[in-house]
């Protein structure tokens, strides 16, 4: 009996001893085939861009295909989704953005849990966004849209995107700090917003810079304020939104790259390795910062706790939301 129990020891020891050197070996031979980052945004979306901006150094980097597939719609559940039903190997990876806070919020039970079924990888890029107005408006900053939304409540009407996008958030915020009651019109995007905006059928809008900056320096919108604390070199006579008048307000659009839930820590580390590496490459910079992007990286486990400070920066302010998820 005694030498059967000392086997048994002995075979256990020796399991747990290969399974710990299992894991490096498993992260060293990944990856050996093509690897996907599903994005939660149609083309041309940050998500998208900044998935595209990394997938040819990362397949470099990889020695493997890195393949985008573009999955939009359910306000980035359906992409969501896939990600977090794939298998946790680290060959499915998923571009998304602010809604991986916000939509732990707006949709309690979405057919899978955010904190067991994904796991953290990096943060990708970070934005500045832009308040934007019709050229056509009345009023040539915030200050004065605040004012005029005051005087006539409900008659400023502004575009909100995707439920749970910053730009929906961000319209949020400024209705709530500013106290005025602004006529939200619903739109798929920025980008299906810009026509009705340039052509004064709407009056106000917020975006990121990629999305608005263009219009903006070609005259077919006019920029009101910039929504971070500091003003972007992008457009340096842009005021920020705190200096118009809204004291503290700072909301961004950000990027972040995640993983099935259970895959291997060394493979979620090679691969924000990696990530940050490339992030402070020049083409990278030079690709993000025309685009009004700056490039941005954090490991896995500061990635993890920023977004979940971001759900509980929001979570008071979805609570006061006039949209609601359905």
């Amino acid at each position: 009996m005694q030498i059967r129990r000392r086997q048994l020891l002995c075979l256990a020891a020796i399991s747990h001893f290969s399974l710990m050197l299992s894991q490096p070996a498993f992260a060293q031979e990944w990856p050996s085939r093509a690897i996907r980052i599903i994005v939660v945004a149609s083309a041309g979306g940050l998500p998208d861009i900044a998935a595209r901006t990394f997938a040819q150094p990362l397949s470099k980097a990889f020695g493997q295909p890195v393949v985008v597939e573009n999955r939009a719609g359910g306000a980035g559940n359906i992409a969501t989704e896939m990600v977090a039903r794939a298998a946790p190997d680290g060959y499915t990876l998923l571009s998304t953005g602010a809604n991986q806070a916000v939509n732990q919020i707006l949709y309690p039970k979405p057919g899978f849990d955010y904190e067991k079924d994904l796991a953290p990888v990096a943060m990708l890029a970070e934005s500045n966004m832009m308040v934007v107005a019709s050229p056509t408006f009345p009023a040539n900053n915030l200050q004065e849209t605040l004012d005029l939304a005051r005087k006539k409540p409900g008659t400023v009407s502004m575009s909100v995107s995707v439920l749970g996008s910053p730009n929906h958030m961000g319209a949020e915020l400024l209705a709530a700090m500013g106290k005025v009651e602004l006529n939200f019109i619903v739109y798929k995007g920025i980008s299906a917003a810009l026509p009705d905006l340039m052509s004064g059928n709407v009056d106000v809008g917020i975006g990121a810079l990629s999305s608005v900056l263009p219009q903006v320096k070609a005259g077919r919108l006019k920029a009101l304020a910039v929504t971070r604390p500091k003003r972007t070199p992008q457009a340096p006579d842009v005021p920020t939104a705190d200096e118009s008048g809204l004291a503290g307000f700072d909301i961004n659009t950000w990027i972040a790259m995640m993983a099935t839930g259970g895959t291997s820590p060394a493979i979620l580390e090679r691969i924000a390795s990696d990530v940050r590496r490339i992030a402070q490459t020049a083409e990278v910079r030079s690709a993000f910062d025309k685009q009004g992007i700056e490039a941005s990286s954090m490991l896995p486990h500061e990635l993890g706790a920023y977004i979940r400070r971001e759900v509980q920066t929001w979570t008071p302010v979805l609570k006061n939301a006039r949209i609601k998820a359905q």
